[in-house]
Formats: C-alpha cells, structure tokens, sequence
C-alpha cells in the first residue's frame, strides 16, 4: 500500500485483483479502479466502484499485480480492515466487501450501516 494513509489497510483477494486487472486492461495507463463508500442504501451506507484515469493526490493507493486499487480518504474510515473479493457464483458476478466495521448490512451485501 501506499498513497496518503499507510496505517489504514484494505486487503484484495487473489479473485478481486485478477478482476480489477482484467477491468483496467481495457482502460488507458495510469487507470485505477476506486472502491468508495457513499450515504444510501436501505442501511445507510453503500459501497461505490468505479474506473478513474489516474489516483488522486490523497488516495490510498493499493497495488497488487496489474490491479490498481484507491480508496478517497472520506471512505478510509469506513473500509479500514476491509476485504474485497469478487465472486462469480449462479446469483452472478460481483464485487463483495468484507467490512469488520458494520455493525449490519442489507441482503444484497450492497448496503450497510456503522
């Protein structure tokens, strides 16, 4: 990891880094793919993904491989010791968050509250 906090940690699974890389190969050098955390969802707070053309100056930046990952510092609080992962299962594809600091969440895994 490195960026603008090093003591917070979001970890990516094997599954979730092979996919962001997958992603950003089709996307210009320099791209990353944000993970966020935005007000909404039926618990609160939901999780945001996205492709932005390069980190900015106060993300974390957490690289595994060819998968580039940022998170903003507003959402670092809310994903510290959290764990990405994608899964590809009969309900779909999709990114999940393993977040220690949910107290609880929605059905789909989409939303939670802290």
């Amino acid at each position: 990891m490195s960026g603008a906090q090093t003591t917070t940690r979001v970890d990516l699974t094997e599954a979730a880094a092979r996919r962001i890389a997958g992603i950003l190969a089709n996307e210009a050098p320099g791209a990353v793919f944000r993970v966020g955390v935005d007000g909404g969802g039926c618990s609160g707070f939901k999780y945001s993904f996205a492709v932005d053309p390069a980190p900015g100056a106060t993300d974390l930046l957490l690289e595994q491989g060819a998968a580039r990952l940022v998170v903003d510092e507003a959402s670092l609080a809310y994903l510290q010791g959290a764990r990405i992962d994608f899964v590809d299962d009969l309900m779909g594809q999709a990114f999940r968050v393993e977040n220690p600091n949910a107290s609880s969440s929605c059905g789909c895994g989409v939303s939670f509250s802290v």
